[in-house]
């Protein structure tokens, strides 16, 4: 079979509870005014339930590994309309993750017909969702532990831990494309970066061939 990392990635679609964005406020026009919350939000017909169904029969769940996205956990952020009556519209991501994720979400937003439109003050209104999806990509063989999982921190040393199979521990070796690795010996690193965002950690063997590719998400150490 031919040797290529690609070949052993697989996909998993991952929905944040309750299947639609909490964490973040929906914002509506009445009469002129904006309202940060509604009575009754937008919502897909049957309920959290059968949205995620949905999602999960409709989902391309090969468009990460297909775009070469490296092993990690990233979650899209996709803003859109509902309409009075229920039609989607204004469709725009908020995250930059790439690999044809914030496409993909969109396509399936496009694709979910009328939903239920919010409700304020007795009457249907025009009103912004916010809808995030995690994406789960991982590699067969390549395990990479960190104390919070596909997260590093600034302005710590973080420590990481990386198995791959066929591969001495000893003979592995990381780059990192912002920051610094230094290795501690049996396949431990210690990790440092500066700065939030995301960086690529990059695994070769003894022959500097690249085993894999990892991204973190780096947040401000609290």
């Amino acid at each position: 079979m031919k040797s290529s990392i690609l070949l052993f990635l697989f996909f998993t679609i991952l929905f944040s509870s309750p299947g639609f964005s909490q964490e973040v406020s929906d914002t509506i026009n009445l009469d002129g005014k904006i309202f940060e919350k509604v009575e009754v939000e937008a919502s897909y017909p049957g309920g959290v339930d059968a949205w995620r169904q949905f999602m999960m029969n409709n989902a391309n769940g090969s468009v990460a590994t297909e775009n070469g996205a490296p092993i990690g956990v990233y979650t899209v952020i996709v803003q859109f309309v509902v309409a009075k009556d229920g039609k989607l519209s204004e469709f725009k991501p908020l995250t930059k993750l790439g690999y044809g994720m914030e496409q993909e979400v969109i396509r399936i937003l496009k694709l979910s017909g009328e939903w239920t439109s919010a409700m304020q003050n007795g009457r249907p209104v025009k009103a912004f969702r916010k809808q995030p999806v995690t994406f789960q990509v991982e590699h067969e063989g390549v395990t990479v532990t960190t104390s919070t999982p596909y997260t590093l921190f600034t302005t710590i040393e973080n420590p990481l831990s990386v198995v791959v199979d066929k591969v001495k521990p000893d003979d592995l070796r990381l780059t990192i494309s912002q920051g610094t690795v230094v290795p501690k010996g049996d396949g431990q690193f210690g990790v440092k970066v500066t700065k939030p965002g995301r960086v690529i950690v990059r695994i070769y063997n003894k022959k500097d061939k690249e085993v894999g590719a990892v991204s973190f998400e780096v947040r401000e150490k609290l």
